[in-house]
């Protein structure tokens, strides 16, 4: 299917078909999300994110082609957002991913699938079962470059698994904060353990990995629609725009990065209530499918480096710091740390990990100029479909286009 045929608002992004419509309230989301699995019937059900100002619905799995009987639920989810008042907007939609490249490939994968509890998405590709963090790609390196990247990756995990992978590797953390390991390239992560939301048993289902989430496996999508109902209402009358992601086997439930600490007291009593409502329904919280992903940048010139890719993603800065964040908490948070300028060498270094943004073709003009306006430079590339850029200091990132 042409991304411009078919049905206003959707676009085809990794073969699937995507589509964001805004709400007023997660409550209105959740009663859109009902709607959405009752016209799904004996299908699989689509991913649904819903956020405070909208929901985005993804149909089809990565990397296979939308067929008729997607185009026709595709056209039935819109009718159903117009009569609850919600407009399709495509100008945000994208999907964000990390690839590395290697001379010898298979310890890397090895090491790159352990540290973020991957599955195999397609042949080179791996991802997260619950899509919602970025999936990761391998491309082979001809030529080593040996120095240390101007990118590295930020994950937390449940602390076991956190130990458990450092036991595989045999290494020890290392860094500022003690939580960096590197792949056999150097290529390096900061893999940092999660911690308890607070004491005591009425947040037991609750833990921190830089945003406060649990996680419900449900047995049906009608039980998923019930759960995420009862957490709308909850956020809504808190004020707390919480990220409530349905999936076919179970409900994500995420403060967003660092948003709970807002006011600590107040977020564990709305945990308390959500949890309450989970069991209530007879659900069980399982910790070991929780993750975070962010990106991290070294940039001799942080404000330059970050204004690229605030102007390009579409993201808003956060005033509290470096981070800039996607506004629709969809894509991961990237931070900016300063680096010395008088490495020369590691400056003048191509990085062995880049970044790739999968967007509708429509956008993608838009997304080129942004880059050259924002102090970037379009590379040459020969891969079908993908169109690089670099920013300011080099860092590179790919559009791929359907």
């Amino acid at each position: 299917m042409a991304e411009t045929d078919g049905v206003d608002g959707w676009r085809v992004l990794d073969g699937g078909l995507s589509a964001w419509f805004d709400s007023p309230s997660l409550s209105v989301g959740a009663a859109f999300a009902g709607r959405i699995v009752g016209l799904v019937g004996g299908r699989g059900m689509p991913d649904l994110d819903l956020r405070g100002g909208g929901v985005r619905v993804r149909i089809g799995v990565p990397g296979t082609e939308a067929g008729d009987a997607d185009v026709e639920l595709a056209d039935a989810i819109s009718a159903a957002a117009r009569e609850l008042g919600m407009a399709a907007d495509s100008a945000g939609l994208q999907e964000l991913g990390v690839a590395v490249s290697s001379t010898d490939l298979l310890p890397v994968v090895s090491f790159w699938r352990s540290a973020f509890a991957y599955e195999p998405v397609g042949s080179d590709r791996f991802g997260d079962s619950l899509r919602r963090d970025s999936g990761i790609s391998f491309h082979r390196l001809e030529q080593p470059r040996p120095l240390r990247n101007r990118f590295h990756v930020d994950v937390s995990r449940m602390p076991d698994a956190v130990e458990e992978f450092k036991a595989a590797v045999g290494q020890e953390s290392y860094g500022p904060w003690g939580v960096a390991l590197a792949d056999p390239d150097g290529n390096e992560i900061d893999l940092v353990p999660g911690s308890e939301l607070a004491d005591g048993p009425a947040t037991a289902d609750w833990r921190v990995l830089f945003g406060a989430m649990t996680f419900y496996p449900t047995t049906s999508a009608a039980q998923a629609v019930q759960l995420a109902t009862a957490v709308a209402r909850l956020a809504d009358e808190a004020g707390r725009p919480l990220l409530v992601d349905l999936r076919p086997d179970g409900v994500t439930i995420d403060s967003g990065k660092d948003q709970w600490e807002n006011d600590v007291a107040e977020f564990v009593e709305l945990a308390a209530r959500i949890q309450s409502a989970a069991r209530e329904l007879g659900l069980s919280a399982d910790l070991g499918r929780l993750r975070f992903v962010q990106f991290g940048i070294d940039a001799v010139d942080v404000a330059a480096v970050r204004a690229f890719w605030t102007r390009v993603l579409g993201y808003h800065e956060d005033p509290r710091g470096n981070d800039i964040y996607d506004p629709r908490r969809l894509n991961p948070t990237f931070i900016f740390q300063q680096m010395d300028a008088a490495d020369e060498a590691r400056r003048r270094q191509r990085n062995r990990t880049h970044l790739e943004l999968s967007i509708p073709s429509d956008q993608l003009q838009t997304r080129l100029d942004a880059a050259v306006a924002a102090g970037g430079q379009i590379l040459p590339t020969d891969r079908p479909g993908s169109h690089a850029v670099a920013d300011p200091e080099g860092n590179e990132l790919n559009l791929l286009t359907a």
